[in-house]
């Protein structure tokens, strides 16, 4: 399984907060609560993970935490941050106990439902016989036909460490997104995000587990990075901001060279919000909004500049190509590998302190 990366959301907020900018009289601030929302449909997701893992039943005494009963964490040997093992995130189980939950735990389901529908509706089109908790992995992706794997993936973690690292990034980043820029725009860029990382995760890795939402999160990352560059003119202390932002994101995608970190899924995040960030997060420029009050004869500018329109069109254009090739090479069962040789180093180096071995 993929243990993901530590990222540092608070300090990543805090680049984002230091480019001010001018701020016209409508700007509408809006109420965050659809990031709230994903981070407790990831934190529900979880506990339902562990109650399906049911490490006492397989475990032999040997978890941790065994206070939780049904709840406890796999042996640290099996999973060091504290989770499920990798079979349950990955495979099935059988329904009889499904229906054993289901009584004494319905709020929990029907959270389940609302925030992971897929591998729910799964459930439900074969009539309870089978419940898939959707890690991602090429096998079934490919060979069995199960794409949904590529969104479900996103809502699954590794434990309980890895949980808390991408639900405070994801506080810290997503926020401040939500705010300025409305529910809409930013839980797009955080599904798609979470959908590109995946599909270049497998395309890359195709023997390992993947699960994480820090696909979404680079992509979140990405549209910052995209928002302060097709928004430039609007911004003060713009050049420290970028400057700042671009070390953060280097940091944190070298951090992906680790072992075990599935570093595709970050850079293939970390571009897909890159784009939507030119395509869905543009400003107008500064003072449009009272000049288009002005009488016709006092030369009102265009909503936008034109780079900004460029820009609109070719993130457009090159997110279209990248999710329709890499779908088509995914399906078609193609290793990227086979196609770039090197590739494999941008997700692990090996060292003589560790390798990077399947």
């Amino acid at each position: 399984m993929a243990n993901e990366d530590l990222e540092r959301g608070k300090h990543r907020t805090n680049a984002y907060n230091s480019a001010s900018y001018y701020v016209d009289s409508n700007d509408h601030q809006w109420t965050s609560w659809l990031i709230p929302m994903f981070v407790l449909a990831n934190v529900a997701v979880f506990i339902v993970t562990m109650y399906v893992n049911n490490c006492p039943k397989h475990a032999d005494g040997s978890c941790v935490a065994k206070f939780l009963r049904r709840l406890s964490f796999e042996p640290l040997k099996e999973n060091p941050l504290f989770g499920p093992s990798s079979t349950t995130l990955s495979s099935t189980i059988k329904d009889n106990e499904l229906f054993i939950l289901l009584p004494e735990y319905k709020m929990m389901i029907f959270t389940k439902l609302l925030a992971f529908p897929l591998s729910f509706m799964d459930f439900l089109v074969r009539h309870g016989r089978l419940l898939k908790m959707g890690g991602l992995e090429w096998t079934k992706v490919v060979h069995g036909h199960q794409g949904w794997r590529l969104i479900t993936c996103i809502w699954l973690h590794a434990g309980v460490i890895h949980l808390l690292a991408n639900m405070l990034s994801l506080v810290f980043i997503g926020i401040r997104l939500e705010q300025q820029f409305g529910f809409l725009r930013v839980g797009l860029i955080y599904l798609l995000s979470g959908f590109g990382g995946s599909i270049l995760s497998s395309l890359f890795i195709q023997h390992n587990i993947s699960v994480g939402a820090s696909g979404a999160l680079f992509g979140l990352l990405g549209a910052m990075l995209s928002e302060l560059l097709t928004n430039w003119s609007i911004y003060t202390n713009k050049a420290a901001a970028l400057l700042t932002l671009v070390v953060i994101i280097a940091i944190n995608l070298a951090v992906g060279i680790l072992p075990h970190v599935d570093n595709f899924a970050h850079i293939g995040g970390f571009l897909s919000g890159f784009f939507l960030g030119f395509v869905l997060l543009l400003r107008p420029q500064f003072g449009w909004a009272e000049r288009q009050h002005l009488p016709a004869h006092a030369g009102v500018k265009s909503r936008h500049k034109v780079y900004q329109y460029v820009f609109w069109i070719v993130a457009l254009v090159l997110l279209i190509i990248g999710f329709t090739v890499g779908l088509v090479m995914l399906f078609r069962g193609e290793n990227g590998n086979d196609r770039c040789r090197w590739c494999h180093y941008l997700s692990c180096v090996p060292t003589s302190k560790w390798n990077c071995g399947n």
